[in-house]
């Protein structure tokens, strides 16, 4: 991190993108619905995931909803899905994509929707620690994605200005953030959001997964060296 506006730095969502986790979400918050007399179809609220959790409930509880209501729902998600980090799982290439970029020179900064503590789970499971300088949670902004608020907070830990940094995320709500940011964002499909949907949105790279982007990051907006425009 050069401190100075100089360097470039690699974004990463985590969700999806560098941990599986999309589906356990979905899962922990369809039980987390139903627990609260809730109907919602698994493929509806597995379009939601990615975006931040005051965002979520607004959708399925209705803009007017019981606060209390949504803080009820919001609990039971984070004890249903905190069952599953003893066994959360890195996508694959996802440790060795960072130690890449960090390799390159890169700043790599994590900026996720989750909760300070989900993301401490995600960070133990990807288990590269030494290649990521900083990361932003939901605990750390006003608002969450799609608001550009995370992103821009990770551009400020690593002190570069949006055109010097990229983004890497699963969902149309990680594209709409960094649209409002004005960071390029590369996608993935291991979130299980398509090609089109992601391209649609404004992705300006998509991959199938961190292990696919590895492979071809002489070929992706990764391949510069930080410093060399």
């Amino acid at each position: 991190m050069s401190g100075d506006g100089t360097g470039k730095a690699v974004l990463f969502d985590v969700d999806g993108t560098l941990v599986d986790t999309t589906y356990l979400h979905t899962v922990a918050w369809w039980e987390a619905l139903r627990q609260s007399g809730r109907r919602v179809p698994m493929s509806v609220i597995h379009r939601t995931i990615g975006m931040g959790s005051d965002q979520l409930l607004a959708r399925f509880l209705g803009e007017d909803h019981d606060p209390d209501e949504a803080a009820s729902v919001s609990a039971a998600h984070h004890t249903l899905y905190a069952e599953y980090w003893p066994r959360l799982a890195p996508l694959d290439g996802a440790a060795e994509l960072l130690r890449a970029c960090a390799d390159r020179g890169w700043t790599v900064v994590l900026a996720s929707s989750a909760r300070g503590d989900e993301l401490e789970a995600m960070r133990r499971a990807v288990g590269a620690e030494e290649a990521v300088t900083a990361a932003t949670s939901s605990d750390d902004v006003e608002a969450s994605k799609p608001a550009p608020d995370l992103v821009r907070s990770a551009l400020d830990d690593a002190q570069v200005t949006p055109e010097r940094a990229v983004f890497v995320g699963d969902t149309v709500w990680d594209v709409a953030a960094c649209g409002r940011a004005g960071v390029p964002c590369v996608g993935v499909l291991s979130g299980g959001i398509t090609r089109r949907e992601l391209e649609e949105a404004g992705a300006a790279e998509v991959y199938e997964n961190p292990a696919d982007l590895l492979a071809h990051l002489d070929d992706s907006l990764l391949a510069r060296r930080p410093g060399r425009d």
